[in-house]
């Protein structure tokens, strides 16, 4: 059973959502306070964190980015807010993805199991490897290697450049990736992919001003550019 720790403050709604996930077959284990949940992360170990952002003691932001170091499990976010500033902020900090209260269930659990796939992929018969001069990907062992460096990237870091990678020289529409990727179709306003594209030119020594190997199609999407990772 996998286990989901729900940091929520609003006691009914945190039972409500514990009652719905208990029901879909999750093991949920309830806390009010931010300033307790890295340590119940190290010792119970959740599959999935489910973390509102105002809370007692220490704020959702706060929490995520202390603990994103070396958590390594999905952090799905809830918001009241619907500003692209705190969905970008919470991203930039290291969750993966977020929910914008009020919290419509089938929502919720269509982000759960998508984050939870993402985190335990399954291999399949495709080529497992990819080589762009000095760029290597290996999607067996979700690594990437640049100049002979290992470079550290999230799992939805790592299927967004596979994804890309594996349509070299072709624009990869942000519709797909949104589908592919992010599991839900775009919306025309969500700012997600733009964000984990701007961790990767930043992770790729890519140009962050004037891009040339992940380069932004206006309109269209993104365009991994295989003749650029020579030097």
């Amino acid at each position: 059973m996998q286990k989901i720790l729900l940091v929520e403050d609003d006691a009914r709604l945190a039972a409500l959502v514990q009652s719905f996930l208990q029901q879909q077959g999750f093991e949920v284990r309830l806390e009010s306070r931010g300033d307790t949940v890295a340590a119940i992360c190290q010792s119970w170990l959740p599959d999935l964190l489910i973390l509102d952002l105002m809370l007692p003691g220490m704020d959702g932001f706060t929490v995520c980015r202390t603990i994103r170091p070396w958590f390594t499990a999905p952090i799905l976010m809830l918001t009241a807010k619907q500003g692209d500033i705190d969905q970008v902020l919470g991203l930039e900090l290291g969750a993966d993805d977020y929910v914008i209260k009020p919290v419509e269930p089938r929502v919720l659990l269509a982000r759960v199991h998508a984050l939870l796939r993402r985190s335990n992929p399954t291999q399949k018969t495709e080529n497992q490897e990819l080589s762009f001069g000095l760029l290597n990907l290996n999607n067996s062992a979700r690594e990437a290697h640049f100049s002979g460096q290992l470079v550290e990237l999230t799992s939805y870091e790592f299927d967004l450049l596979w994804m890309l990678a594996k349509h070299a020289g072709q624009t990869v529409k942000r519709e797909a990736i949104h589908k592919q990727i992010i599991g839900r179709e775009y919306d025309g306003l969500d700012r997600t992919v733009d964000v984990r594209v701007s961790h990767l030119r930043r992770k790729l020594n890519d140009n962050a001003e004037t891009p040339f190997r992940i380069k932004t199609v206006w309109g269209k999407g993104y365009l991994f550019v295989a003749d650029a990772w020579n030097s």
